[in-house]
């Protein structure tokens, strides 16, 4: 019988048409909307992979309590898929991320331990690592940021489906930097498909940047599974810029998404452009990792026009 597990992968691929009305009939910027999966976000696709690992491994035991640190999205996955079945979470998160994402975490049982907001990502890490260290005999460590089950999920599902979406036209592939396991794993698979495909990471310009979930990898504990031979490009993306897109996917393109997407957005459409003054055409898709939601009291869309009701 199925569970909801089994609802994850095979995510639509949407195309974008009207922040893209200036480019030309030959260049596409398609968007694969991984908030269709159970728990809202890319990360189910990992999260189960690494526990389904562990547990075929061994490694993760009824007894055992799954640990990681997370910044919101794998631990949600995780939080869902230990409710599934029957696995005792517990997340360490940094102190500032949206109130939204604690709840959602909380709501599916796990147990959370805050990490020094101004310490980011790395700081959770570091925490994770120290509470396992202690007593890693009670903990099952999924490990995210060094588990090649986290890029393998992808070359195993992401890339396939990418590729049989487009019917392999796919000329340009762009994932926003966070464990780097989407951009890896999906990469590799395109590679191997098409050579010629592009693989390019949208990356927050700044080691002191305001785009969630996301790492400044030349600043930041570089994750075991980042393999900076798969990406051709690098494109920086500023925190405003990434926040702008969020923002104009939702008033313009109905989608409601997280700031990773803003920042995968603003690199495809740099892309795109460098592509119509090459007069050269292009298949572009962008991964975008979750949905609006977990942001709405956050940054991203305080005093946006949308929340106002400005221009109606």
């Amino acid at each position: 019988m199925a569970t909801i597990l089994d609802l994850i992968g095979n995510t639509p691929l949407v195309e974008l048409k009207n922040m893209t009305k200036h480019l030309p009939d030959n260049i596409h910027i398609y968007a694969k909307l991984e908030r269709f999966n159970p728990g809202g976000s890319v990360k189910d696709r990992p999260a189960l992979c690494m526990i389904q690992d562990g547990i075929d491994s061994g490694k993760l035991t009824p007894d055992k309590i799954i640990l990681d640190s997370t910044s919101g999205n794998t631990g949600i996955a995780l939080a869902m898929i230990g409710a599934v079945l029957n696995y005792k979470v517990r997340l360490v998160m940094p102190g500032n991320v949206s109130d939204e994402r604690k709840r959602i975490c909380r709501a599916y049982g796990a147990d959370l331990i805050f990490s020094d907001p101004l310490e980011g990502s790395d700081g959770a890490i570091l925490e994770a690592r120290r509470i396992y260290e202690a007593d890693s005999d009670r903990y099952f460590k999924p490990d995210q940021y060094n588990n090649p089950a986290n890029p393998r999920s992808h070359e195993e599902s992401t890339g396939p489906e990418i590729w049989r979406d487009t019917d392999g036209t796919v000329t340009h592939f762009i994932a926003s930097l966070g464990t780097s396991g989407t951009l890896v794993g999906t990469g590799r698979f395109l590679k191997r498909s098409n050579p010629d495909i592009q693989i390019i990471a949208a990356e927050p310009d700044s080691p002191f940047h305001g785009i969630e979930g996301l790492k400044h990898i030349e600043s930041s504990i570089v994750p075991g599974i980042y393999d900076a031979s798969v990406h051709d490009q690098k494109i920086p993306i500023s925190t405003e810029e990434a926040y702008d897109f969020t923002q104009q996917l939702a008033l313009q393109e109905g989608l409601l998404c997280g700031q990773s997407c803003g920042c995968a957005m603003a690199a495809a459409l740099k892309v795109a452009e460098t592509m119509m003054k090459q007069g050269q055409a292009a298949n572009i898709v962008a991964i975008f990792p979750d949905s609006g939601e977990k942001y709405l009291t956050t940054a991203v869309f305080s005093g946006n026009r949308m929340m106002d009701g400005a221009g109606i």
